[in-house]
């Protein structure tokens, strides 16, 4: 087998090594360090990268990985996994997204050495950890108190991406474009594959978004033909190729009548709006047929704010058009 270095560190087959990456120093002096666990297998394979906690509030994310190491599952037969659980170690401790100079990391690639602590992040992981890759999951979970149902989202005309996310067999896997300076879209301009999978909600831990993406991922290392054996998918995989935002029209008290994960029919009751004083209570409709692939767990909203992600497969558009005729 071929010698294997990375962040140089020679790691040999069956071996298990903790390499720490150096970001930056605290104000104390104490220094920051990413940590990765690196297993190289008995037999040459892919180079695979498990990351979580590029936003330091994304919990579920950092359990998937801790599960993955705690359970052996990335002592693979072949190839190598590299296990990142925080990314974002000041976000972790100060329970935010993003780090202290309120940057955000995956905003911020390629990086710079010498930039905002964000850019400095997001540089290490470019020249620390991308070169040494050829794929990646980057975990994530809804924000502000937004819940994603399981889904993986990535470019589907790439057929290496759509080959990923059909493995991982997610309940959804979203058509998305690249963000600017995101690590995925830095990972492409490198002739990496890095899909993201998304599950769950910030600061709370939902033990079936994190077991989707165990499963996801041995399903995914099977496909790599770094595992002899995965567990089924539980659901259909739905390929969503756009998606919507219901908006609230006016403010008040938010309350759904539907659960992340339903197919929601055109015009159904999907919830209704109050005040907190009795004088107006409104049923809110859905404009459209789709999944409901992500919910606003907020009561509180105001006019205009996003309360509920509809996604659009094949089979919605079809039977939309089917309800029209």
């Amino acid at each position: 087998m071929k010698p294997l270095t990375i962040a140089g560190e020679n790691i040999r087959p069956g071996e298990l090594s903790e390499i720490k990456i150096k970001i930056a120093r605290l104000p104390s002096r104490t220094w920051i360090e990413t940590p990765v666990y690196v297993f190289r297998g008995l037999e040459d394979g892919p180079v695979l990268a498990l990351m979580a906690g590029m936003h330091g509030d994304e919990i579920n994310g950092m359990e998937i990985v801790r599960r993955i190491i705690d359970s052996g599952y990335h002592k693979v037969k072949r190839g190598t996994v590299l296990c990142m659980p925080i990314i974002n170690i000041y976000g972790f401790i100060n329970y935010s997204r993003e780090v202290p100079d309120g940057k955000d990391i995956n905003r911020s690639f390629p990086g710079s050495k010498s930039g905002s602590l964000a850019s400095r992040v997001a540089y290490h992981l470019m020249h620390s950890v991308l070169p040494y890759i050829d794929y990646g999951v980057d975990f994530h979970t809804g924000g502000a108190m937004r819940t994603n149902y399981p889904q993986v989202r990535c470019v589907m005309k790439d057929e290496t991406n759509q080959q990923l996310a059909n493995a991982f067999g997610a309940p959804f896997t979203i058509d998305s474009p690249f963000r600017p300076k995101s690590l995925r879209q830095a990972a492409s301009k490198k002739g990496k594959n890095i899909i993201v999978y998304e599950g769950g909600e910030s600061i709370r831990i939902d033990n079936f978004a994190v077991e989707q993406g165990i499963e996801g991922t041995l399903r995914l290392m099977h496909h790599l033909k770094m595992i002899d054996w995965s567990p089924e998918a539980k659901e259909e995989n739905r390929i969503i190729w756009s998606s919507s935002w219901i908006r609230a029209k006016s403010a008040g008290i938010f309350q759904t009548n539907v659960k992340c994960g339903e197919l929601i029919q055109k015009h159904q009751w999907i919830g209704t709006m109050t005040d907190p004083f009795g004088e107006f209570k409104e049923s809110i409709k859905s404009p459209i047929t789709g999944y409901l692939i992500g919910l606003n767990n907020n009561p509180v909203v105001h006019a205009g704010d996003a309360i509920m992600h509809i996604g659009i497969d094949n089979a919605c558009k079809i039977g939309a058009k089917y309800q029209e005729e």
